[in-house]
């Protein structure tokens, strides 16, 4: 393997012009410049990238923490997150937690002896001490932990919008579908808003939790089987996601109700894969890439040592569509 210093030797200059050129430190000539780099490629030079952030005490390295890339939310997410870290300069590492407190600290531990810069969390299983005792520069997603800044839509704001809809439309008896609320999550004020608005009109309403693992696809189905089979008179359904949403078609064609003749449907999140469905799900579209945006601009302050704003909320917006 290659070292520096057959670089500096093939390329005719010292180990620390190599060594600038590099670290992109101090004055070098652009024909010195090209030499070190032609050098670099015939020999298959790779530099140590973590010996290079050590030396110059940043990675450009910001790491990600979510529940999963598969869910299909998160996966537009990080796709967006890298998008934009890129533009910066930065690159990304993504640690999937499955909000597994053990996964996630190792997680962490593992972000650390990388030198990362940042970490955007959009998952959290840990106390908030523990985030606090990293000295890190975070952004969370969805989520309060602290006094970090945050990133997230108006969750109530998409409640209220979604069971309006479902009234408005003439429903009944409205099923919300959610996740654990035992979970700190800004998105249960989804749930609040939900309860509430119901309440106010006189709306029945039956509210099912999903179990701790709330990215569990498998569990949906049959959350869903029993619901329609002991409230089969359910004539609207609000999902807290659109992944649940596309469940809730499935299990109708099962119990032969018409979408959305017998019963209606909305989702949440409006993911590329809404507006596929058959028929096409009406839903509450987050901004996701405008989130992802600014999750990128708020912890690249941070890392400059700017001041950054704590609290950052956008508002939704329903897209209706054939499912209502």
């Amino acid at each position: 393997m290659p070292t520096i210093k057959d670089v500096a030797q093939k390329a005719g200059v010292t180990v620390t012009t190599v060594s600038r050129v590099l670290n992109n430190r101090g004055y070098i000539s652009e024909a010195t410049r090209q030499k070190v780099y032609q050098a670099m490629e015939e020999l298959h030079y790779q530099p140590n990238e973590i010996a290079r952030s050590l030396h110059r005490r940043k990675s450009n390295i910001i790491g990600v923490i979510i529940p999963t890339v598969a869910h299909p939310f998160f996966g537009e997410l990080t796709n967006f997150i890298e998008f934009y870290a890129y533009q910066q300069g930065y690159k990304i590492m993504v640690c999937n937690s499955h909000l597994n407190r053990d996964k996630e600290k190792e997680y962490i531990d593992m972000l650390k002896r990388n030198q990362v810069d940042g970490i955007i969390m959009g998952s959290h299983t840990l106390d908030v001490e523990e985030y606090h005792n990293l000295r890190y520069p975070i952004v969370t997603f969805d989520r309060k932990i602290g006094d970090f800044p945050y990133i997230a839509s108006n969750n109530y704001q998409g409640g209220t919008l979604a069971t309006n809809l479902l009234i408005s439309k003439g429903c009944k008896k409205i099923a919300h579908i959610c996740g654990n609320l035992t979970l700190d999550l800004l998105a249960n004020q989804r749930s609040e808003a939900f309860q509430e608005i119901t309440n106010q009109h006189g709306i029945e309403s039956v509210t099912v939790q999903t179990n701790m693992d709330v990215f569990d696809d498998d569990q949906y189905e049959s959350i869903l089987n029993q619901l329609f089979s002991e409230h089969g008179d359910i004539d609207g359904v609000f999902a807290t996601s659109d992944i649940i949403a596309a469940y809730a078609l499935k299990v109708c064609r099962l119990f032969k109700k018409e979408v959305p003749h017998d019963i209606k449907i909305v989702g949440y999140d409006d993911v590329k894969l809404a507006s596929i469905f058959v028929p096409q799900l009406t839903t509450i579209r987050q901004p996701l890439e405008d989130m992802a945006a600014l999750a990128v601009e708020v912890i690249v302050k941070q890392i400059n040592g700017e001041n950054t704003s704590l609290e950052n909320v956008f508002p939704v917006k329903l897209m209706e569509r054939q499912t209502t």
